[in-house]
């Protein structure tokens, strides 16, 4: 496989073409942003952590009948995926109230919820990516109706798979982001990343300390401290989780 062409930068990945048309280059990058990239720095080998976290649950996913975009990772930084038209839409699932869920309805942090809750975001840097009604949702074309109850759907699957496999690891899974895309066949598939950065992840054996139970970009958004360790301890706890499987 030869890289060819950047054709798109984000704040975390860069992807490039290579020469098979249907397949692209995930390049994980160090840097890390917060707060709609108004606060900026890096995290030291959070590409390699990420890329190698995200690979391990995409393959765990798969495993259990959730299509990805996932390919294979020939480095540790780099992720070989699918070629996908991304829905401009931000999925987020929702089992424990934090951040802006606290923020914008007076929720306690910490309070568990009765049932997970889906929400959707505009995929939208410009107007700071907003929460979304289906009315406006629709309004803005961003999705189907189809669309829409599937990645629901998936989403919810996505998080019972997702929660089980984080509590054997001694992690509770507060929340997390993800993203979907349509391949050649219109297919739905799972994409970008699942990582530290798209979720929040408290250790269960830190007890109800708000600060020393975050393991994830918490850390960097609060000025916490411990950045790349808690990273570094999530990624080991993963593989070991993948080894017992």
């Amino acid at each position: 496989m030869s890289v060819q062409t950047k054709i798109y930068e984000g704040k975390a990945k860069i992807l490039y073409t290579t020469d098979e048309p249907e397949i692209l280059l995930a390049d994980f990058k160090d840097d890390a942003t917060a707060f709609n990239a108004q606060k900026r720095g890096s995290i030291q080998d959070k590409g390699d952590i990420n890329c190698s976290i995200s690979s391990k649950l995409f393959q765990q996913l798969e495993a259990h009948g959730i299509k990805t975009h996932y390919i294979d990772s020939p480095a540790p930084h780099q992720m070989r995926v699918k070629a996908l038209k991304i829905l401009p839409l931000e999925v987020v699932v929702r089992n424990i109230a934090a951040g802006s869920l606290c923020q914008q309805t007076g929720l306690a942090l910490g309070t568990v919820l009765r049932q997970p809750l889906v929400e959707f975001y505009y995929k939208n840097d410009q107007l700071g990516d907003p929460l979304l009604t289906r009315d406006r949702l629709f309004l803005l074309e961003l999705a189907t109706l189809e669309q829409v109850n599937t990645i629901t759907h998936l989403a919810l699957q996505i998080n019972k798979f997702l929660s089980d496999f984080f509590q054997g690891c001694g992690i509770t899974l507060v929340d997390f982001k993800l993203e979907f895309g349509l391949d050649s066949q219109q297919q739905l598939l799972l994409a970008d990343e699942i990582s530290p950065d798209t979720c929040r992840l408290w250790d269960n054996s830190a007890g109800s300390d708000p600060n020393l139970r975050v393991l994830d970009k918490d850390r960097f958004r609060r000025d916490l401290g411990n950045v790349e360790n808690a990273y570094q301890e999530v990624l080991q706890r993963v593989l070991k989780a993948c080894q017992s499987n």
